[in-house]
């Protein structure tokens, strides 16, 4: 991709940036991320790919009466049937730290993904039905939730959208924790828009760190802030990574951004004192 292409997926994350959740398209998004993280793959063949599969899936539910009357597990089996059946999506367990398993052009290429890039791909099929779902925050695990006439059915997208009831969730919990660990409340929040697209994203940023490629997650984590700019978290993290590269004024506007959006707790405190420390440095 030239670096006009670079520049329009980011000037689109900046403008979805200022988009209220609920108006998010997620793999819109997560596609301008992709777009940025492999230039020369063809994200528009891929979104003509997903745009296809979403009508798909619009034309199979129409056809079943049992999800239409909002049965939660009609609405499990149908999507799974399409998602992992007919198209052949999996969760990558041969090389599941293979950055290309968080790019959603990567993903629609290969029918390879981490957990949450999967899960995009449930939570915009059920959207193009019109039925709820929603990404559930499970530690080390992203799951999605399918909403029906009763309590919201959990999945685990990775394993070939499996149901997940309390003893598979149990069974996961020890696996994640150790065997000590049990089910207890907030295991199962639910995430909006916003926070699913970062949390694809902190795959990647995760990698570059792990990696030694300050630069690259660097770059990557000012990409989450375009679309999302009042995240003190990432702000802290930005001026950490500015910091260890040098940039020593970057480094305090991202200090004192963060301090903005979070002026309390143990991480503003540390951060208070770094940035206290780079004025003495650079004044």
């Amino acid at each position: 991709m030239a670096a006009g292409g670079v520049e329009a997926a980011r000037a689109a994350l900046e403008a979805a940036g200022g988009l209220p959740d609920a108006e998010l398209g997620l793999a819109d998004v997560a596609l301008q991320f992709a777009r940025i993280d492999a230039p020369e793959a063809d994200w528009q063949g891929a979104r003509a790919a997903l745009s296809a599969m979403l009508r798909e899936a619009a034309r199979a539910a129409a056809a079943e009466p049992r999800a239409a009357r909002g049965e939660a597990e009609a609405r499990r089996a149908l999507l799974a049937g399409l998602l992992h059946g007919t198209h052949g999506f999996a969760g990558d367990t041969a090389r599941y730290d293979d950055p290309r398993n968080a790019n959603l052009i990567r993903v629609l290429e290969r029918r390879r993904g981490l957990p949450v890039a999967l899960g995009i791909l449930w939570l915009e099929a059920a959207e193009a039905i019109g039925w709820r779902a929603h990404g559930v925050d499970f530690p080390g695990h992203f799951l999605v939730a399918l909403e029906g006439r009763s309590a919201p059915l959990i999945v685990d997208v990775f394993h070939g959208g499996r149901a997940m009831g309390a003893p598979e969730l149990r069974a996961l919990i020890k696996r994640v924790e150790g065997p000590e660990a049990e089910l207890r409340p907030g295991l199962l929040r639910a995430m909006d828009k916003r926070a699913v697209l970062l949390r694809l994203q902190n795959n990647i940023k995760l990698r570059r760190l792990g990696a030694g490629d300050i630069e690259g997650a660097l770059a990557c984590t000012e990409d989450m802030l375009r679309l999302a700019p009042d995240h003190a978290a990432l702000w802290r993290e930005a001026g950490l990574m500015r910091h260890r590269l040098d940039r020593l004024g970057a480094a305090l506007a991202a200090f004192e951004r963060a301090l903005e959006l979070e002026p309390d707790g143990e991480a503003a405190a540390r951060i208070r004192g770094l940035a206290a420390e780079l004025r003495g440095r650079l004044n």
